[in-house]
């Protein structure tokens, strides 16, 4: 695009002065033209850096060995983690999948583009992020990158939702809440597994196939600026090891789940998962990409039964901590300094920000993200800033929200429910009430919450649970 664009502003004067087509000046021209189109590639080469975000989905706070699990072992995160940041105060914008999902591409809250729930597969068919909307992908594609997509999508089943109308060049995966891992079937017995808008059988388990088209990404594009973001399906049920049998057939509701080790399964889908992220890790090396790229790695929202939050409570689908606050990490050689633990209050709809000004992007008035950079490459604190949560049940009957300001935290269970308040410093796990010991303070947050319900709902079709 770019290229049409530079080559059209050459020719207008050449068109408008009615010179002659001669062999010898369109020689000249094109000759000039690709030599300073290449120079222009060539600088941004060394420049700007390649960016890969990789999304877990419904991987708990405390369900990697480097935040603590005795029984997963994720070597490969592990040394990420090692060599690079480990956050112990990120938190996914939602409480479930496709929320996070919308505030992740958007930097804004997703209460504000009407996906408040889950783009269900058996309600929603016909729904998804509009395509108005300015994506993390559209930002980075203006910017002349190579955008790519590999795994999950959720927000929008329909053709006309699909990632490459949001800006995203190449599309591989699947656009539903979760597929079976073998058959990549979605929960309503329809085929889903995409090659940019079109579906496509491949065979195949689908962890693997989201490493092996990420790392076919990285290869393809080792000469061009790219962003790639890898939405993970695992470790989202339904809960399949790699020798495992397909439990859900085109056409076919009816799903029989064998009787296998479900934590040890669960155990093996967050294992395979690392071993993926190792190998693009190693394509990153063998290419000498990584003095130049940001690898930055997250959950969607916390565990679902079968998965840990790290003694926090409440777990996806929960208001609580443990429904939002979850593992991340930064690793970038040379540019983040090892070893690095942050305890900066960050959220998911901040990393759109972030990526964009690390590529010399233009700042979106609309954002409710931050840029995190100075956290990233100086370890300086951001500045002071509320940060809100409401999810609703899968129903749409129940409705909790929450707010977030330092080390305060008021929870309200129900839009008429009496609100609790925690000292997060002294009580992460949640356990103490201590509301009727700050009731101005209280108040003051309750006030806080309703101005942003306000605020962001205001003309807004939401998707409903």
């Amino acid at each position: 695009m770019l290229k049409d664009v530079y080559f059209k502003k050459l020719l207008y004067p050449i068109i408008s002065m009615k010179l002659k087509k001669t062999a010898e000046f369109l020689l000249i021209i094109i000759f000039i033209s690709f030599s300073s189109y290449a120079g222009l590639e060539k600088k941004k080469k060394s420049n700007r850096p390649n960016i890969i975000l990789i999304m877990a989905d419904d991987l708990g706070y405390g369900s990697l060995s480097c935040y603590g699990s005795p029984t997963i072992n994720t070597p490969n995160l592990d040394m990420m983690a090692k060599e690079g940041m480990r956050f112990t105060d990120f938190h996914s914008n939602g409480a479930v999948c496709s929320p996070t999902r919308a505030a992740l591409v958007t930097g804004k809250y997703q209460q504000r583009v009407g996906i408040e729930g889950v783009v269900t597969a058996k309600s929603h068919r016909d729904v998804g992020l509009a395509i108005e909307e300015l994506t993390i992908a559209d930002a980075m594609k203006k910017e002349g990158y190579v955008t790519g997509m590999i795994g999950k999508w959720h927000l929008g089943y329909p053709e006309r939702f699909n990632p490459v109308h949001h800006g995203f060049d190449e599309f591989i995966g699947y656009v539903s809440g979760n597929v079976d891992y073998h058959s990549h079937v979605d929960q309503e017995a329809y085929e889903d597994w995409w090659f940019q808008n079109k579906l496509q059988k491949e065979e195949g388990y689908s962890t693997d196939l989201i490493t092996k088209h990420s790392v076919e990404f990285i290869k393809k594009h080792k000469d061009e600026n790219f962003f790639l973001y890898i939405p993970h399906e695992s470790p989202h049920g339904p809960f399949q090891g790699r020798k495992s049998k397909p439990i859900r057939t085109i056409g076919e509701k009816s799903m029989k789940y064998p009787k296998e080790n479900i934590p040890a399964i669960y155990k093996e889908m967050i294992e395979v998962m690392d071993e993926g992220i190792g190998e693009v890790i190693e394509t990153l090396k063998a290419l000498k990409l990584t003095e130049n790229t940001l690898v930055f790695f997250c959950s969607d929202n916390g565990p679902a039964r079968q998965g840990s939050s790290g003694g926090l409570h409440g777990n996806k689908g929960s208001v609580w901590e443990g429904g939002h606050r979850v593992p991340a990490i930064a690793w970038w050689p040379g540019k983040i300094k090892s070893g690095q633990e942050s305890d900066q209050t960050v959220m998911t709809m901040d990393l759109f920000p972030t990526m964009i000004s690390l590529v010399g992007g233009d700042k979106i008035p609309d954002w409710d993200g931050v840029d995190v950079s100075k956290v990233l490459f100086k370890g300086k604190p951001l500045a002071k800033r509320e940060l809100f949560w409401r999810h609703y049940s899968n129903d749409g009957k129940n409705e909790s929200a929450a707010v977030r300001r330092g080390d305060w935290k008021l929870i309200r269970l129900g839009s008429q429910a009496e609100p609790q308040l925690y000292n997060l410093k002294e009580d992460l796990a949640e356990k103490t009430d201590v509301s009727s010991e700050n009731t101005l303070l209280k108040e003051d947050l309750l006030q806080s919450l309703r101005d942003w319900e306000n605020e962001v709902t205001q003309g807004v079709q939401r998707v409903s649970p």
